[in-house]
């Protein structure tokens, strides 16, 4: 009797980590879509890291700071992934897609902030681990933070 107990557990975890899976998967593939579709609509405003793109002074009308955060999360499926990562050694993929999703969210919303500027020059992002306690491993969220200055330019 005790051995079915110990088999309901076992099935219980291994339904949940599949549960996990699953949904962490079909969340990450629509955000990666939306990402896809929103980067393709804002081609024409170029966000560089040069400080200036080479524009006459006389031609920029405006200058102002534009900037995006984006907090993404990781599923219990991935952490638990990541784990095992962690004892075998090797690439954390999960924590890759993670910050990926995280910077590129960050710097639509920052081209979403720009409006109707020509470019974005001096562009940065930075990124941090958040919502974690101290003495505790491992990556419970990621924040990236992506800005720059919009110019508007002169036809």
């Amino acid at each position: 009797m005790e051995s079915w107990g110990a088999l309901l557990n076992w099935g219980i975890l291994l339904g949940l980590l599949l549960l996990g899976y699953i949904c962490g998967s079909l969340a990450e593939k629509r955000h990666y879509r939306s990402i896809a579709k929103r980067e393709a609509e804002m081609l024409d405003l170029p966000a560089v890291s040069f400080k200036s793109v080479g524009i006459p002074e006389e031609k920029i009308l405006s200058g102002h700071m534009v900037y995006g955060n984006a907090v993404i999360s990781i599923d219990y499926f991935k952490r638990f992934l990541a784990g095992l990562r962690n004892i075998l050694g090797g690439t954390v993929k999960s924590y890759e897609s993670l910050i990926d999703r995280a910077r590129r969210e960050a710097v639509l919303r920052m081209k979403a902030m720009a409006g109707d500027a020509a470019v974005i020059v001096n562009m940065r992002i930075e990124t941090s681990n958040i919502g974690m306690t101290a003495g505790k491993k491992g990556m419970g969220s990621v924040e990236a933070h992506a800005y720059g200055t919009a110019l508007k330019i002169a036809p």
